[in-house]
């Protein structure tokens, strides 16, 4: 059954100021508030929402979009909020039936502030909800946050290393390149690779997914392989990686101590939703880099990848190794995440609004909008249904031809020729037959010109029928040959006093003329393709 919830008036969207210490990101900035009303919604905005991000009420205003002057007004006006951050207790107070929330919400942690939704009674779509799939891709919040993140995290990275991350050789000295290692090729560990890479560093990666090898040699790093025979596959549903087994972990944890000395940089990136961070950079290894090393965790919100690592904070290890912890790399840019993030927030309600109406579809049925859902109707709806991806049907294998004996190849080959033969043994006959008909009451003359066109067809059918079409573009040279016979004979028949030959055979010189050139012009073609430009 597909349950919809369709609303009759047009839709205002508003967007709060964030209530989170430090958040600098809005859901709405002025370019997606103009695209948000090509839909047919309202947007509304609070004062001083876009101004960490670098966007002013004014600029609002001229986009279209209401100022209001406190939070409380854009709850009550506005029938969609848009928000970044979980909301807080506080901002579900205001939430009521008919009411819609998008933002992140991470229900899997936040389940008292799931329950407090579902009490009042509003629909909440969670962005981080939105299920990995191709379709989804334009709405995929956490991609475009951890593309940011990986981004940041090597800018952060080169702040507090005190070299050129390029090599460089000078009058005063040479500088060696700075050595990187990343840790996670997911999207933040792939903008890292390439940020880094940019930069001139020697970066090399890691991932327990060897399907991303040649995307990491794509991007000019060196994929760290482990001498480990893999006894599952390293990918678990939704393009995360799966925990791995204790034999794994060890050998992993091996080749990390025999990287650690010579690495300048480490980013790491491991990370799967719902779980807390598994431990990959451990106290030794952070003690066998050199002074003057740089570790920056991203998973430093789900406890870290590093030992040292302490949320929010930049701490310096006894051997002068530095441990950044950040959470907030995104906002950190705050005008580039607003821009995307603004982005998947209005391709998510273009999904929800299929009339482009200003009237809110809420179709339970959708993959993507069922998948994101997490309170609906006054009804808990995580954790959602697998997508419903449609099945390929496997091609039958075919069955492989049986060899044959020796024996049954020369009968074969034997039945093969003896009906050749017979066929054309009954063409010739039919053949003859037809001469003879023809010659019995045609002249002389006629005959003698017909023979040899009768010869000429069927030696062009020999030569031109049977040959491979992957050997047409050389036979042109055979065919206009064949043409300028062709048209040798028609200039000699062109002075006819017969009318009708004369228009035969300035037809033939017409058709022969344009099998020439435009066999020319073709093999010129192909031979350009193989010279250099």
């Amino acid at each position: 059954m597909v349950r919809v919830r369709r609303c009759v008036l047009t839709l205002k969207i508003g967007s709060p100021k964030e209530l989170y210490a430090g958040e600098a990101r809005v859901a709405m900035t002025p370019d997606s508030a103009q695209a948000l009303q090509k839909l047919g919604y309202e947007c509304v905005v609070e004062a001083g929402a876009g101004k960490a991000a670098g966007f002013s009420d004014d600029a609002y205003r001229a986009a279209g979009v209401t100022v209001l002057n406190t939070a409380t007004e854009l709850y009550a006006s506005a029938d969609v909020i848009a928000k970044v951050r979980p909301p807080e207790a506080s901002e579900v107070e205001h939430l009521t039936p008919g009411k819609t929330l998008i933002s992140f919400f991470y229900p899997a942690q936040n389940k008292d502030l799931l329950e407090q939704a579902k009490n009042k009674g509003a629909a909440v779509i969670a962005m981080d909800m939105v299920p990995r799939i191709s379709r989804a891709q334009k709405m995929d919040a956490l991609s475009s946050m951890a593309n940011i993140a990986g981004y940041r995290a090597v800018i952060e990275a080169g702040n507090n290393f005190g070299r050129f991350f390029t090599g460089q050789v000078t009058a005063a000295g040479k500088v060696p390149p700075a050595k990187v290692l990343v840790i996670g090729a997911g999207v933040a560990g792939l903008a890292a690779i390439g940020t880094a890479t940019s930069l001139g560093a020697i970066v090399y990666a890691f991932d327990v997914r060897p399907e991303v090898a040649e995307q990491i040699e794509s991007m000019g790093a060196s994929f760290v392989y482990l001498e480990f025979e893999a006894t599952q596959d390293g990918a678990a549903t939704g393009g995360y990686a799966a925990p791995s087994s204790p034999e794994f972990r060890e050998k992993q944890l091996a080749k990390f101590r025999e990287l650690a000395p010579e690495m300048d940089i480490v980013i790491t990136t491991a990370l799967i939703p719902g779980r807390d961070a598994p431990k990959l950079w451990l106290a030794d290894m952070v003690a066998s880099m050199k002074p003057g090393s740089v570790i920056v965790d991203l998973a430093a919100e789900r406890g870290g990848n590093c030992d040292l690592t302490v949320a929010d904070q930049r701490v310096v290890s006894d051997n002068g190794v530095i441990v950044v912890g950040y959470t907030d790399f995104p906002s950190r840019m705050a005008a580039q995440s607003s821009t995307l993030y603004s982005n998947n927030i209005r391709h998510m309600l273009a999904d929800l609004t299929p009339a482009k109406d200003g009237k809110l579809v809420h179709n339970m049925e959708d993959d993507v909008i069922r998948g994101a859902t997490v309170t609906f109707e006054g009804a808990i709806t995580f954790p959602p249904p697998p997508p419903k991806v449609q099945a390929i049907a496997a091609a039958k294998p075919k069955e492989k031809a049986r060899e044959l004996t020796h024996d049954e190849k020369r009968a074969k080959e034997a039945a093969d020729f003896k009906a050749q033969t017979t066929n054309q043994v009954k063409l010739l006959a039919i053949g003859t037959a037809v001469m003879l008909l023809v010659g019995a009451f045609a002249p002389a003359s006629f005959m003698s010109h017909f023979i040899v066109f009768v010869l000429a067809c069927f030696i062009g059918f020999s030569v031109i029928w049977n040959v491979s079409h992957s050997l047409h573009t050389p036979l042109m040279a055979v065919t206009n040959a064949i043409s300028g016979i062709v048209i040798l004979g028609a200039l000699l028949q062109i002075g006819s006093s017969n009318w009708l030959v004369v228009i035969l055979a300035a037809l033939s010189v017409l058709i022969a003329t344009i099998n020439i050139v435009g066999g020319f012009l073709v093999t010129r073609r192909m031979l350009a393709m193989f010279q250099k430009s």
